[in-house]
């Protein structure tokens, strides 16, 4: 499939070499859920860790939950082309070290990364032999039922993200493949095939 935005075309990957799998989906579709099985049932795929310039978070632990960088490096790795992808949001960046991922692969193991459609094509571009797997409700209405349905989040929030997940859903075509997210334990199931190569 060449991608429409960046016109770049995946590169054929050898039946068992292991790939990097981008992983991205609109918010309330649940990819922290199916993510966290995926975690759980197979031990030996490589979880992308992003870098970022913010300070870190109350119980937040660098290498595990992020890479925390000071922007001075942060930069010097933009130049010298070590990020797979990076945006600056709030000002501060965040973004996805190439080295781990290609040290994983190199090793053998599988590679994932959770990033949202920017970023994905970023990747892309920049990996082309990555394949590209889009999470989706069953349907708009469930999804909108679960950002609306807690009723905690301001209007504002809500809309912008609805908004978000037009524009994501959107982007469907873009993608290798796309996995219904219906059953948390039936899209682990095709997840993981995807990230395999098997069915598992």
């Amino acid at each position: 499939m060449i991608d429409a935005k960046t016109g770049a075309e995946p590169r054929l990957v050898r039946q068992g070499e292991p790939r990097l799998t981008v992983v991205s989906g609109p918010s309330g579709v649940g990819k922290s859920s199916v993510l966290g099985e995926v975690r759980r049932q197979a031990p030996e795929v490589y979880f992308s860790v992003s870098a970022t310039t913010r300070p870190p978070r109350p119980g937040e632990v660098d290498g595990v939950h992020y890479r925390f960088v000071t922007t001075a490096e942060f930069e010097r790795m933009i130049a010298a082309g070590e990020m797979l992808e990076h945006a600056r949001y709030a000002g501060n960046y965040y973004g996805t070290p190439r080295r781990p991922v290609e040290e994983a692969l190199a090793a053998g193991r599988p590679a994932l990364l959770e990033i949202e459609l920017q970023g994905a094509r970023q990747v892309r571009r920049a990996m082309p032999e990555a394949q590209l797997v889009i999470l989706l409700p069953p349907s708009w209405e469930v999804l909108v039922e679960r950002l609306t349905g807690r009723g905690t989040e301001d209007p504002e929030v809500v809309r912008r993200r609805l908004e978000t997940a037009r524009e994501e859903l959107a982007a469907r075509e873009e993608f290798d493949a796309a996995v219904v997210n219906d059953d948390v334990q039936v899209a682990t199931r095709e997840l993981l095939g995807l990230i395999l190569g098997s069915d598992r």
